[in-house]
């Protein structure tokens, strides 16, 4: 299960940048997820939950953004998201798209709670 190791680093991410703006909780944490990362939603979630725990991201919330993959065909160019597994050419019908894209996950927004005082 490599959401574990997803969690432990995002909460790494999310203590540095609490740090840099003085942030007193984490309220919310956009994830730009690609469609091939091979992360469950709901199993980072969980694990998200419990290394939150005692930090500044305990309680925030995780919204996912499910980012597609994109194929250009080899023979005529044309460039496509795909959205099934089959990998031919929706212009053609050529087989050999080049798939790039949706294999990352990103942190897209931090939102904050500010500390008495502090400008974000």
């Amino acid at each position: 299960m490599h959401e574990s190791a997803v969690a432990e680093s995002l909460i790494r991410i999310l203590a540095e940048e609490a740090a840099r703006h003085g942030a007193a909780r984490i309220t919310r944490v956009r994830l730009q997820v690609g469609a091939l990362a091979g992360v469950e939603p709901r199993t980072l979630s969980a694990c998200f939950e419990l290394f939150a725990e005692g930090t500044a991201a305990e309680g925030a919330r995780l919204d996912f953004e499910t980012i597609p993959v994109l194929g250009r065909c080899r023979a005529c160019g044309a460039e496509t998201e795909l959205r099934r597994r089959g990998f031919a050419c929706p212009a053609c019908g050529a087989d050999g798209l080049e798939l790039s894209g949706g294999r990352g996950l990103t942190v897209a927004a931090i939102d904050i709670q500010p500390r008495q005082g502090v400008q974000p």
